[in-house]
């Protein structure tokens, strides 16, 4: 089943302030989603806990991280060392 993108609902910070209980109800009942807007300009986001991508160990993204060494090793064609061609854009 195909999840549908829930749209983001707009609240103004001082909007906020006033409403904080009814927002946070709404947020936790009806899964809402809310921009918090600072002159107009989006500043944060608030959504149900839920909704957080699971937080990976400090393990996890070394592994990923040596994984993509590994990929990026295998199609390496120069004779120098990325921290040498760096160091020589540097200059």
């Amino acid at each position: 089943m195909k999840r549908q993108a829930r749209k983001m609902k707009e609240i103004g910070i001082r909007e906020l302030k006033a409403r904080t209980s009814e927002v946070v109800r709404e947020v936790k009942e009806s899964r809402a989603r809310y921009v918090v807007t600072q002159r107009g300009k989006p500043v944060a986001v608030i959504i149900p806990v839920e909704a957080l991508p699971p937080e990976k160990s400090a393990d996890e993204v070394w592994e990923r991280l040596m994984k993509i060494r590994e990929e990026l090793g295998k199609g390496w064609q120069s004779e120098k060392s990325a921290v040498e061609i760096l160091s020589e854009i540097r200059r």
